[in-house]
């Protein structure tokens, strides 16, 4: 209880510090939130990197520079179990929804740790039928009807807007992990429901392929960049 004989400014002030904290963190708090963690979570640092530059051998993806409406999205469905993350689940829980939009605002707001101009041009770069993972990704497979990953995910895998996340770089234990989460019904459908269908579609030697050549696309384009190479 605030005793009454404080001075008026003073009970004011209280007054709005426990209407904040009432409130939960706002957006400015999702830096502290990714370093210090909140409610009992776990900081994100702690499997993400100090600049959400994620973590490829132990399959903790990147979050620097995903959309926030997307990372919003992510929170919320795995908070309320219809995107299934036996990892990440306690930790969504235990943000508030303005908390959960403070920390995607703020890994959004991140720079990508990955080179946007040399990742695209990797999608003029010839490939064969024989590299099922690069085929899949420039070109798809459309006698399943799989449109190429790169069609929604832009050249490279660099990601398009808020609803297509990056994929270069990321894990492939990660991105193959998501696609068999899909194939079980274990994650939102997503925009147009596509991304269920794809995965269904696909074998898992087809999973496994392309997942492995997101993940080492951003090695492979610094390879062809410094080779001079030409479509």
């Amino acid at each position: 209880m605030i005793p009454r004989s404080l001075p008026a400014a003073l009970l004011l002030s209280l007054a709005g510090v426990a209407a904040a904290n009432a409130q939960g963190a706002p957006a400015s708090d999702g830096e502290q939130i990714s370093v210090k963690g909140a409610n009992g979570a776990p900081a994100c640092v702690t499997c993400h990197g100090a600049r959400g530059e994620g973590n490829p051998a132990a399959g903790f993806p990147q979050l620097a520079g995903i959309g926030a409406k997307y990372l919003t999205e992510q929170l919320e469905a795995m908070a309320n179990g219809s995107r299934v993350s036996p990892v990440m689940a306690a930790t969504a829980r235990a943000l508030n929804p303005a908390q959960q939009a403070a920390v995607a605002q703020y890994y959004a707001s991140l720079p990508s740790p990955l080179n946007i101009d040399r990742l695209a041009a990797t999608a003029m770069h010839p490939v064969q039928p024989a590299d099922t993972g690069a085929w899949l990704a420039t070109r798809g497979a459309w006698d399943k009807n799989v449109p190429a990953c790169n069609q929604c995910h832009g050249p490279g895998g660099i990601g398009v807007g808020e609803n297509f996340p990056a994929l270069a770089g990321q894990p492939a234990a990660y991105i193959a992990g998501q696609l068999r989460a899909w194939r079980q019904g274990q994650r939102p459908p997503g925009p147009l429901a596509l991304m269920p269908a794809v995965a269904t579609r696909l074998t898992d030697a087809e999973i496994d392929a392309v997942s492995a050549y997101y993940a080492g696309l951003p090695k492979a384009a610094d390879l062809l960049a410094s080779q001079g190479a030409r479509p």
